[in-house]
């Protein structure tokens, strides 16, 4: 009789890996490396909005290098930037996520998961299918064109703001101050929570 018997076989490279590693290594995943927190920002108003919010939410949970901590109430807010009536009401909400990936690498994958959903970029302010916002990348504070952070805008919108604070009412925006403060200067009026809508933490 050989060490690995109670797996039924005798050559150990064939061996299903013990629950204990397998738990070892999913606990290792869970915290990663020096983690970073970040804050990502979501609206969609074209499809089945509450469904695609949750699929982006998932696709950040399957990244490698990255675990979604926390996840918002949804809002339903009016379109920011164009004619009111022009355009259907988003769906927002806001996730904190912990990453080992660098802000570019954030990028890249916000991009390829509106990619992903057909998000169109044929005008500015123009409606779409899921917007992915880096909001906040740690104490990050960045002019670089490619990706200035914090968000240029995010202290101006209520949108951010209000599913921000619910889930993490003593947060700062580097640079700009506390959360509760930024919202409270731009209001929230036209901002409005669902309660009837739910968006679930990836498992």
């Amino acid at each position: 009789m050989t060490a690995f018997s109670s797996f039924g076989a005798t050559d150990p490279t064939v061996q299903p890996v013990p629950a204990s590693v397998v738990e070892q290594v999913d606990a290792a995943d869970v915290t990663l490396s020096n983690p970073k927190r970040a804050v990502i920002s979501l609206g969609s108003n074209l499809g089945n909005r509450l469904e695609t919010l949750q699929g982006a939410i998932d696709a950040l949970e399957d990244t490698p290098g990255l675990r979604v901590k926390a996840v918002s109430p949804v809002y339903e807010t009016e379109p920011w930037g164009v004619e009111p009536g022009s355009q259907a009401s988003y769906f927002n909400a806001v996730v904190v996520i912990k990453t080992t990936l660098p802000p570019s690498s954030l990028l890249e994958r916000g991009q390829a998961i509106e990619e992903a959903f057909d998000r169109v970029r044929e005008e500015r302010w123009g409606p779409r299918t899921i917007d992915v916002d880096i909001v906040a990348y740690a104490d990050v504070v960045s002019d670089d064109p490619a990706l200035t952070l914090p968000h240029p805008r995010a202290h101006q919108r209520a949108f951010v703001l209000a599913p921000w604070y619910d889930v993490e009412p003593e947060a700062q925006l580097p640079g700009r101050g506390p959360v509760v403060e930024l919202l409270r200067e731009v209001g929230q009026d036209g901002v409005l929570p669902r309660a009837d809508l739910e968006l679930r933490l990836p498992e």
